[in-house]
């Protein structure tokens, strides 16, 4: 049985996390970045590599996100939230980098999970690219 809920602090406090993937994304703010993630993380790279627990996904981000070079901006959006429980959202986000060689997609599914003290982790992730076609 999927458990609907309305609780808008919820909601807001989900948006919250995924603007933070965006803002330490975009300042390359690794400890940052890291503290969003549950210590059980999964997280699956647009190209398909899968990082398995806390510590995976901490030593590709510390080698990967110093070095990631953009020309232009990245915006990510909360585009739909479903509860699966009180405890457990599945967030879609649209994820758009803009650059002067023309905009590229993504298309992120992120399972979180809500923790004792009240926030929001991610929990299970795909941070799937979309290709023009």
């Amino acid at each position: 049985m999927i458990h609907m809920t309305d609780d808008t602090a919820d909601i807001k406090a989900i948006e919250e996390v995924v603007a933070t993937v965006a803002r330490t994304q975009r300042s390359k703010d690794v400890e940052g970045f890291l503290a969003l993630f549950h210590p059980d993380a999964l997280w699956t790279t647009a190209h398909g590599r899968v990082l398995v627990g806390f510590d995976a996904i901490a030593e590709f981000t510390r080698a990967v996100l110093p070095a990631a070079s953009r020309d232009g901006a990245v915006t990510y959006e909360a585009v739909h939230i479903r509860f699966l429980r009180p405890d457990v959202a599945a967030v879609k986000v649209r994820q758009v980098y803009r650059s002067a060689e023309g905009d590229t997609e993504g298309a992120p599914l992120y399972v979180m999970t809500k923790q004792g003290d009240g926030r929001w982790l991610l929990h299970a992730c795909q941070n799937t690219r979309v290709h023009a076609g």
